[in-house]
């Protein structure tokens, strides 16, 4: 694959969002010089200098290490403009405004870089309209990038040329945003709000609309549009006060000014609540109050009829609810037939989506894939609606949509599209193996050919696309209960966890333990790889239970030591082992992690030691793992250095049960190493992984050898102690995490011994099955733990 080398990157607009590209290009290793006007006041970058400082406050983070916020070059555009021409990609992402993007197009445009790519980031003024005020030499390599807020966690990027774009150009930026910014691309055509915006604020706008209708407040509307219907968690109201109710209503404008043919066009009159609120100053959760409003720790909902806010807690009823578990087709028949007024709610706006979708799809977008794949990436639809449609199957539904449309119901008299009735879709639907439905070419278009995607060994698939699950792909070798064997090219052994959120008890040990078996009997080497957001939440609890109960102490110890001799076997295997995590490794996940060869991670995986949660430590190497990680920076930072001072930050990070949250902070607490690569695409996690164990084996991998290190032994513990003293007496923490840290300590320092004293994993992992063991006898403990299973939360005790 031939890569766009972007050496250096600029952002023009320290704003919200310019701001938030900066740190997302940082997080990826991408040099970045951040622009904007001078100030008129103090230092010239003192506006970009605030937009960098503030970045460091917001939650959840927009930079994967806060540090990292120096790493951002400042500049101003009266005394930097020359620097433009360092950059290979300039993004411009000032406010939405036509004129000040003309204005500012006019002024950079003789400093550029006469190869760099120029992309705009609005969402949703005209590409073609802003290329006009560049030189001729630059619209070729001139297009919008759309990126969603806030741009490290959100999934979509959408991509428009001109027609003076050159082709080459739009694919270098895709495949640069794709596998170095870890961004998913959907091309779009140069339409107001191109697609992701256009269909999802015509779908908001269409709930408002609809909840008005049927009589329904904001929180019950908001239960009804989140996870039950397979969408956001936060709704519909709720989402709206995330992303701003001003900003919302600047994409609204643009719609009203711009698509006065549109059928729908009366829809996107401003809707008097919203502009009420807006007038009052309440713009979402910015201001501290929009659709809702928090009040200590309540959740107030606007009631629009007394126009104040009231108590909320509204939710969806019990019988709707078990209509949205029914399958595709049941659950829509049953919406549309029910008298429920929620019922009657959830059909409308599921049938408004759909209508609305298939009127806009040729204006829009490529093909139906394209506006399932914006909405679940840009809105966190676990479907898109072609997909919803095609799955409840396609021909009743559209001729409910038409019995709607003809009985005045619709939000538009606009008639389905011809091609809902005739020719292939309907006998095939929008999403087949050949590709996706596109009504300009009255054809199925298969998905984008470029290099990149050759990396994605199990993209994202529509539904009807005839994707096979990664877990029934590949050549499998062997399987029990919790974990599958198998390999796609016949030399690298894929171990995937199945159990469920990858929990970690004796069958996946079995399986771990066969894997080694297999891969040093005949591959070069094995990748622990499951595809989905969870590489192992820890233990399996519920198995761990049973055998206490049964066997106790001893039953516990014998089936902790069986994983720790596992995850032993796997550091010192003569094949190379890599774990590719994504998402969250938590505790024996982990655990896991740690005592691979390697690790690739996806840009958002959180890594963390979390047992104390359930008043437990770590028992699978962990701390053995801090341990001997200490003793070897000490030693590398200086024979004599004080091994006490590197247990510091080990303890603290397992007794405070911290999580990074990201990879790279991950690395910065030590469950990264800086060996270990980090994957901006999740998709392309497997591939890189892969790749390793193959150059590691190419290489002539050989294990660590096997070497006793020192600990810190009684005087450490006495430390470690005295300071939990402190906090218990502070009241910090309780009697029973004073007693957690304490073992925690003794394990860490090597329990009864000299400072200095030699010692081996095995001796410490013994002490973390004993101390293990202890604590789960104690009733503490299974207060904690019992609470855990019921509630999914801790019990602080």
């Amino acid at each position: 694959m031939n890569r766009f080398v972007v050496r250096k990157a600029a952002v023009l607009g320290a704003g919200v969002m310019g701001a938030q590209i900066a740190a997302h290009l940082v997080n990826c290793k991408v040099p970045v010089i951040l622009f904007d006007l001078p100030a008129k006041e103090g230092p010239k970058n003192g506006i970009v200098t605030k937009a960098v400082e503030n970045l460091k406050k917001l939650k959840p983070s927009p930079l994967g290490v806060a540090g990292d916020a120096v790493l951002i070059e400042q500049a101003n555009y009266e005394e930097h403009l020359t620097r433009l021409g360092e950059c290979d990609l300039v993004i411009e992402a000032i406010a939405e405004r036509m004129d000040w993007k003309l204005d500012l197009y006019a002024r950079v445009a003789p400093a550029l870089a006469p190869h760099a790519i120029v992309a705009s980031n609005t969402s949703g003024l005209s590409i073609t309209k802003l290329s006009e005020a560049l030189p001729e030499s630059i619209r070729p390599r001139f297009c919008g990038i759309h990126f969603f807020n806030p741009p490290r966690y959100m999934q979509l990027v959408e991509l428009i040329a001109t027609p003076a774009t050159k082709p080459e150009v739009l694919d270098r930026l895709e495949s640069f945003v794709t596998s170095t910014l870890g961004k998913s691309v959907v091309r779009a055509k140069d339409t107001p709000n191109f697609v992701a915006n256009r269909v999802g604020i015509a779908g908001m706008l269409a709930t408002m609309k609809e909840a008005e209708n049927f009589g329904l407040s904001y929180d019950v509307v908001d239960d009804l549009t989140g996870k039950k219907l397979g969408r956001a968690s936060s709704g519909t109201f709720r989402t709206a006060d995330v992303v701003g109710l001003d900003t919302m209503a600047h994409v609204i404008k643009t719609m009203q000014d711009t698509l006065a043919g549109d059928p729908f066009h009366p829809m996107y009159a401003t809707p008097p609540v919203l502009a009420a609120l807006i007038g009052k100053g309440a713009l979402g959760q910015k201001s501290g109050a929009g659709f809702f409003k928090k009040v200590g720790k309540d959740i107030l909902r606007l009631d629009p009829a007394k126009a104040d806010y009231v108590a909320g807690g509204g939710k969806a009823e019990a019988i709707v609810e078990r209509m949205l578990k029914k399958p595709a087709a049941e659950r829509l028949k049953l919406l549309r037939e029910s008298s429920h007024p929620q019922a009657q709610f959830l059909w409308a706006i599921l049938r408004d989506g759909f209508h609305y979708a298939a009127v806009h799809l040729e204006a829009i977008a490529d093909s139906a894939r394209d506006v399932d794949f914006a909405m679940r990436w840009g809105f966190g639809m676990k479907q898109g609606p072609f997909e919803l449609w095609q799955e409840a199957g396609w021909q009743p539904v559209a001729q409910w949509v038409k019995e709607d449309i003809d009985a005045g119901k619709a939000l538009s008299k606009a008639p389905l599209p011809g091609w809902v009735f005739d020719g292939p879709v309907p006998q095939r639907g929008v999403h087949t193996p050949e590709g996706s439905w596109s009504p300009a070419t009255k054809s199925y278009v298969p998905r984008s050919s470029l290099p990149v995607y050759l990396r994605q060994h199990f993209p994202e698939n529509v539904l009807g696309s005839g994707a096979v699950s990664a877990l029934k792909s590949g050549t499998e070798v062997w399987k029990n209960d919790h974990v599958r064997l198998w390999t796609l090219d016949g030399e690298v052994l894929i171990a995937s966890i199945t159990s469920k959120l990858h929990l970690i008890g004796p069958t996946v040990g079995e399986g771990l333990v066969k894997a080694l078996d297999l891969a040093e009997a005949g591959y070069k080497g094995l990748v622990i790889w499951s595809p989905d957001d969870v590489f192992s939440a820890g233990a399996n609890l519920e198995e761990v239970m049973p055998i206490f109960m049964k066997s106790g102490v001893k039953g516990v110890v014998e089936a902790s030591s069986g994983l720790q001799a596992a995850l032993l076997r796997m550091r010192y295997s003569p094949v190379p082992v890599v774990a590719a995590v994504r998402g969250m490794a938590l505790g024996g996940g982990c655990e896991l992690a740690v005592h691979c060869a390697r690790r690739v991670a996806a840009m958002e995986s959180y890594m963390g030691l979390v047992e104390v949660g359930v008043g437990l430590l770590p028992a699978g190497g962990g701390l053995t793992y801090i341990a001997r990680r200490a003793a070897e920076m000490a030693a590398a930072g200086n024979a004599n250095a004080d091994l006490q001072k590197f247990l510091a930050d080990g303890f603290m990070n397992a007794a405070s049960a911290k999580v990074g949250t990201s990879a790279l902070e991950s690395r910065k607490l030590g469950y990264l190493q800086s060996s270990d690569i980090v994957v901006a695409h999740k998709d392309e996690l497997l591939h890189v992984a892969l790749t390793q164990v193959q150059a590691m084996s190419e290489s002539g991998w050989r294990p660590p050898l096997k070497a006793l290190f020192p600990v810190a032994g009684r005087s450490g513990i006495a430390t470690v102690k005295f300071n939990l003293v402190n906090l218990r007496d502070g009241g910090f923490i309780s009697a029973h995490d004073f007693h957690i840290g304490t073992l925690i300590a003794e394990v860490l320092c090597g329990g009864d011994v000299d400072a200095g004293s030699l010692v081996s994993e095995e001796y410490l992992m013994k002490l973390e099955s004993q101390r293990f063991a202890a604590l789960l006898g104690h009733p503490k403990t299974q207060e904690r733990i019992m609470g855990m299973l019921q509630t999914g939360k801790p019990v602080r005790n």
